[in-house]
């Protein structure tokens, strides 16, 4: 008996190529999904790729998950996939040396800016020509920073990137307090678990603080709690209520000056942790998009990495066609056997979230409708 094994290369091109129509479909998933809410969960964690390390990107929501890997972790990087493109539109504006007072970038460099063309929407490539050409001095860093404040204001200023129409806008990123978040939304959530978890850092040796640091934790998540119970029933006396006991929890002094540094750091997000008191619907924690990470990590495990940015956009396309389908309550395998034999019995799960999206109402609040309910 004669054994026949594929060619060299034939598992691998099986798995890896050929799958247009798959990534069609994420990134119709990926559009549709940021479109059904006005805030999207963000979250990143470290992989490899042919040995150098990596960054996938989780971004999500209740109805939809997609993932994308990058070389980099940086603001530009989150920016470019939030917009969902490899090219950034950039502009020169007011805010934008705003900006650039923000990043200390120096004055003769700001100088050297305005030579430029203002007020004018450049991509990427050809704003990089201009900085060869102008400001051949600039520094990395410097040119990430220039760079960065000169597309920003494109997400932060609703100037370019809210005008266009090709890419739905994300207005709230429910995140972590990293930096390369910021910035980049109108309005920014951040994850209260993730803020409780600095706490449990403190490793106080004196039995009074002991004591102080857990009286602090029971406020914490007692706060907490009612938060949550907010969500249900919102209503303008609660929300007055909860922001004057964030002050007394978080604004008091105790005799344990750790715990008073932190919370005071604490105070400084104040509109970031209670942005859900102006929009009820948005969650505190950043779960999802964690959970999102860790399959990712798991696959990591099992798999350890991939070689080649083929099989990386691969394995990008499927797990994220694979966790929205779980979300949706799609069987995968249903929906792979229909795509692949054209049965059509699925259809486009872009459509599955659109239908969703219209019974879950998940920005109800951004409505007037909401504002001037006789509750609110």
């Amino acid at each position: 008996m004669i054994l026949v094994f594929p060619c060299q290369g034939y598992l691998s091109n099986l798995l890896i190529k050929n799958h247009e129509d798959f990534q069609t479909e994420k990134n119709e998933v990926y559009s549709e999904g940021i479109a059904s809410s006005p805030w999207q969960h963000f979250d990143q964690t470290s992989v490899r790729v042919n040995g150098v390390n990596y960054t996938t990107n989780i971004i999500c929501n209740p109805l939809y998950t997609v993932y994308f890997t990058t070389p980099k972790k940086d603001r530009l990087t989150v920016l470019k996939g939030l917009q969902n493109t490899n090219v950034l539109e950039v502009i020169l504006n007011q805010f934008t040396y705003e900006l650039l007072d923000t990043f200390q970038i120096p004055q003769k460099f700001q100088s050297s800016l305005k030579l430029l063309p203002q007020e004018k929407v450049l991509n990427e490539v050809e704003f990089n020509t201009l900085l060869d050409n102008y400001l051949p001095k600039l520094g990395p860093q410097q040119r990430s920073r220039v760079l960065s404040a000169a597309a920003m204001p494109s997400a932060v200023n609703y100037a370019y990137y809210h005008q266009q129409t090709d890419w739905p806008v994300v207005q709230v990123l429910v995140c972590d307090d990293a930096p390369q978040f910021k910035l980049l939304s109108a309005e920014l959530a951040l994850c209260w678990v993730h803020e409780g978890r600095h706490y449990k850092k403190l490793s106080p040796v004196v039995g009074n603080h002991q004591r102080l640091l857990d009286q602090f934790l029971k406020s914490f998540w007692d706060y907490y709690r009612k938060l949550l119970a907010y969500r249900d029933a919102p209503s303008k006396q609660d929300a007055m209520k909860l922001r004057s006991e964030f002050m007394k929890i978080f604004a008091t002094e105790s005799a344990y000056e750790q715990l008073d540094q932190r919370k005071r750091l604490t105070l400084l997000k104040m509109s970031e942790l209670l942005l859900v008191l102006e929009h009820p619907e948005l969650p505190l924690h950043n779960n999802p998009a964690e959970l999102g990470a860790r399959t990712m990590v798991q696959r990591r495990n099992i798999s350890y990495a991939t070689q080649t940015s083929e099989g990386t956009k691969a394995w990008d396309t499927f797990l994220s066609l694979v966790a929205t389908t779980r979300k949706l309550g799609i069987s995968f395998f249903e929906y792979v056997r229909g795509s692949i034999c054209e049965l059509g019995q699925i259809g486009r799960l872009a459509q599955f979230i659109r239908e969703k999206a219209i019974t879950l109402q998940l920005g109800y609040s951004w409505n007037d409708s909401f504002l001037l309910s006789p509750n609110y």
